[in-house]
């Protein structure tokens, strides 16, 4: 029995390695953290740090940081930020006609889904946003996750997916991850979300993305391809 299943288990581990690590590392892991901060907020109403966070932000806020997070929050956005994602969607569908649509789906699905997931959690969790005392602006809706968060981090980590096994895959992995930490970042900054809030939409976007592309690449094995690259078969 031993021997069987070391002999079926062991090969579809080899052959689908990276499928399995992006599962437990992009979908398991950030989904159990995000379930330990929902329960806190659900059951306490937050954390003690939260606040604190907060107020450290608020010692440290300048001229020049406020505009720069002003315009963070601009540009990641209900305004800009979809107008951005359609464009680089648009123009992946140009550029190959196969890998491309399969790619721009990923991108819209991926932050359009992560948009609409942020509003029904809200609506679960109604957790009121930072008092306005210590906000530079105010902000209608609740607070718990970040809708900014989760948009921004689903928008970073599509893109890493989809260019991941071309030569720009460093790159834009880099960019996303910081872009999703200073829009998150800001969020805090300005005191219209909890640090919570913030960690909550990036783990819960993680979770959405990985399990997207691994959905949809079983679909559309053109999305394990770099744009104007290669398939790669081992995933």
């Amino acid at each position: 029995m031993l021997a069987r299943v070391r002999q079926e288990f062991l090969p579809f581990v080899r052959h689908h390695w990276r499928s399995l690590l992006l599962l437990l590392l992009g979908v398991l892991g950030p989904l159990l953290l995000f379930t330990e901060l929902a329960e806190e907020v659900l059951e306490e109403g937050g954390f003690a740090w939260d606040q604190a966070v907060l107020s450290w932000y608020a010692a440290q806020r300048t001229p020049t940081l406020t505009r720069v997070a002003e315009t963070l929050a601009q540009i990641g956005g209900v305004q800009v930020l979809p107008l951005i994602t359609l464009a680089i969607a648009w123009l992946l569908g140009q550029a190959d006609s196969g890998r491309g649509r399969a790619h721009g789906w990923f991108l819209l699905t991926g932050v359009m889904g992560a948009t609409l997931l942020n509003v029904v959690a809200k609506v679960i969790f109604q957790r009121p946003r930072p008092d306005e005392m210590v906000a530079v602006l105010t902000e209608p809706g609740y607070s718990f996750p970040s809708g900014h968060a989760m948009a921004n981090a689903a928008f970073g980590m599509a893109l890493t997916l989809v260019f991941w096994r071309s030569r720009a895959g460093w790159p834009v992995a880099v960019f996303g991850a910081l872009w999703a930490v200073a829009v998150g970042t800001s969020r805090n900054y300005l005191g219209v979300h909890y640090p919570s809030d913030v960690l909550a939409g990036i783990t819960a976007s993680s979770a959405w993305v990985a399990g997207l592309y691994i959905l949809m690449s079983r679909r559309w094995p053109g999305l394990r391809q770099s744009p104007g690259g290669q398939r790669d078969t081992r995933t």
